[in-house]
């Protein structure tokens, strides 16, 4: 006897109403399985979504030639103050995208999970004033600072997922903020206003972190670590539940899904995200202040999200390119008091063209999404949720 399959709409994905016109039991989306003959359809959704991501592949191919090859090509400055740091702030805005994009929380709090990653591998670790330094060896206070930023984003998370919309915005912002006056005022600790000053990144295997070309490739690891766990994330049965809680969080916890336990578990992973985007970017400037973690900077945070677009990870990292750019070359054309007048001007020029970011832009020119994708994560879905029904029937 076969069981009947619960399904729920997931982005882009029609859907089949039944006689009453809701989705529910016994009325399955277009192309997804029953339990019990979903074998067949998976083998066919895979074989499917293998051959449209061929071409996904050859263009993840070439670019990453282009960014292995990028520091053999381009001077120390483009390596280091260009390549790096477009890498280094494309991490933290990776961790905003994976939170706004896949799971609808806009936060303005990820630049201040990384600066309080940055202010612990800078007080645990080594800089120049030892009255602020416990002196760990590298590796231990990189590990407590990652352990500390998650922790402080997961405790935040459990306080920004009881509100919706523009609540969490100004929640976050207030947290921010609070962040911000702590280190500024608080001069045992955290050394006021004046920050923490040459924090310099290790040497590893005897190559020193601090030179352009090593920096470049060891931002570069981290930022390919980053984008491949959200791209894994957002197909895995987690990442597309995410998406379910995004769109409908009514139906996704009727179906028995935990929304508020899945909202803090992105919190948590953004968080982790952000923390090593922080500790780069301390090791990026050899120091950190209240000024890093001013409201200035958790605006611009967003701002990179936005202008690559937030629902790919590659978005994170077009948008940081392009921020970066108009940070060192903007200023060559107009007073660098001005400076934010282009970028709101660049900002809004972006949206009115794509809404969806430069990513948008460029999938509108590559033409409508691929309907095969749609059935393998159609099959994810099915087989994530009829599991579910199987062990509650």
């Amino acid at each position: 006897m076969s069981q009947a399959t619960v399904a729920y709409p997931v982005p882009g994905m029609p859907t089949r109403p039944g006689a009453d016109g809701t989705v529910s039991a016994g009325a399955p989306l277009a192309g997804v399985a029953r339990a019990g003959d979903g074998a067949p359809a998976g083998a066919r959704s895979g074989a499917a979504a293998r051959a449209a991501s061929r071409p996904l592949w050859a263009v993840h191919a070439c670019v990453a030639a282009a960014l292995l090859l990028y520091p053999a090509v381009a001077s120390p400055f483009f390596t280091f103050q260009v390549g790096a740091q477009s890498l280094v702030l494309g991490l933290i805005a990776l961790s905003l995208a994976l939170l706004a994009g896949y799971g609808g929380m806009v936060t303005l709090s990820q630049m201040t999970v990384a600066g309080l990653a940055g202010y612990a591998v800078a007080l645990l670790g080594v800089n120049a004033d030892a009255a602020h330094s416990l002196g760990w060896p590298w590796w231990l206070a990189v590990l407590a600072a990652l352990l500390l930023g998650t922790l402080a984003a997961t405790l935040i998370g459990m306080l920004a997922v009881r509100t919706e919309g523009i609540y969490t915005i100004m929640i976050t912002l207030a947290i921010g903020v609070a962040f911000f006056y702590l280190v500024q005022q608080n001069y045992t600790v955290f050394n006021g206003f004046q920050g923490l000053a040459r924090i310099l990144p290790p040497s590893l295997f005897g190559i020193d972190m601090r030179s352009p070309m090593p920096f470049y490739y060891l931002s570069l690891a981290c930022a390919v670590l980053g984008y491949a766990g959200v791209a894994y994330i957002a197909r895995s049965p987690f990442g597309i539940a995410l998406q379910g809680i995004r769109d409908n969080p009514r139906r996704m916890r009727a179906l028995g899904f935990h929304v508020t336990w899945h909202r803090v578990a992105a919190h948590a992973l953004a968080g982790l995200i952000a923390s090593v985007g922080g500790v780069l970017l301390v090791w990026y400037n050899s120091q950190i202040s209240p000024g890093s973690v001013n409201t200035t900077a958790m605006i611009n945070i967003l701002i990179v999200a936005v202008l690559g677009g937030m629902r790919h990870p590659a978005g994170a990292f077009v948008g940081a390119l392009l921020f970066v750019l108009l940070q060192n070359f903007a200023i060559d054309l107009v007073d660098r008091e001005r400076f934010n007048l282009v970028i709101g001007g660049v900002f809004l020029l972006v949206l009115m063209v794509s809404p969806d970011g430069l990513l948008g832009v460029w999938r509108r020119l590559r033409g409508p999404a691929r309907p095969a994708v749609h059935a393998s994560m159609r099959h994810a879905l099915s087989t994530d949720i009829t599991t579910k029904t199987r062990r509650h029937p």
